[in-house]
């Protein structure tokens, strides 16, 4: 089975246990001739994809009542990985959902890490300063660095753990912030394991 995640800058393909990115600039997807079930949140893409029979769209096969209408299918995909817990997508930004007993609860968007670094650089150089993941998030800073770092993480800390329910760490920031939430469980697959989770259900009709 080939899966196949679509961006706005790479697909990314799982065949069986081996995953790998193509960029989108330089892929040609005419190129696959095996059966592709995939998710794209790239539009230019999609209407490209839909002309060729090979290539699956499992956005239809998703059950959207328990979601919002404008809700990115990768979230979506994401939380249908799941039975219980907060998914930290640490990606351009950071989305963080909530699912309960299986049913999505709703979720939040924050900026990403690249996004907030520039944010504070534009407003002025003084604050151009790395994020410390090792803050000590029980004490107020003390210093610049840490100061920009407390506001930016404290807040995302406080509201995942709020609702006292298992962490799970995916994109392609997750290791950064896995010191800020050192109880997660990093899954790189996640996006991945809802896509499974889909096609078994279909099987299974």
């Amino acid at each position: 089975m080939l899966l196949c995640d679509i961006g706005n800058s790479s697909y990314h393909f799982l065949d069986k246990s081996t995953d790998y990115k193509k960029s989108v600039q330089n892929f040609n997807p005419q190129s696959m001739q095996e059966k592709i079930y995939y998710i794209c949140v790239n539009v230019k893409i999609k209407n490209i994809l839909e002309k060729l029979d090979n290539w699956i769209n499992l956005e239809e096969y998703f059950s959207k009542k328990n979601y919002y209408s404008t809700m990115g299918i990768d979230r979506i995909c994401a939380c249908e990985a799941i039975k219980d817990g907060v998914i930290i997508d640490a990606g351009s930004a950071i989305t963080v959902d909530v699912v309960n007993a299986g049913v999505f609860q709703g979720g939040f968007i924050y900026p990403g890490i690249k996004a907030m670094s520039e944010t504070y650089k534009n407003i002025s150089s003084s604050l151009e300063y790395p994020f410390n993941y090792n803050l000590n998030l029980n004490a107020l800073a003390k210093n610049s660095r840490d100061a920009i770092s407390y506001g930016y993480l404290k807040t995302l800390h406080r509201e995942v753990i709020s609702h006292k329910k298992d962490i799970f760490l995916t994109g392609g920031d997750a290791d950064k912030l896995c010191n800020i939430f050192p109880d997660a469980k990093i899954n790189q697959y996640l996006i991945f394991d809802g896509m499974k989770n889909i096609l078994q259900r279909v099987d299974a009709r």
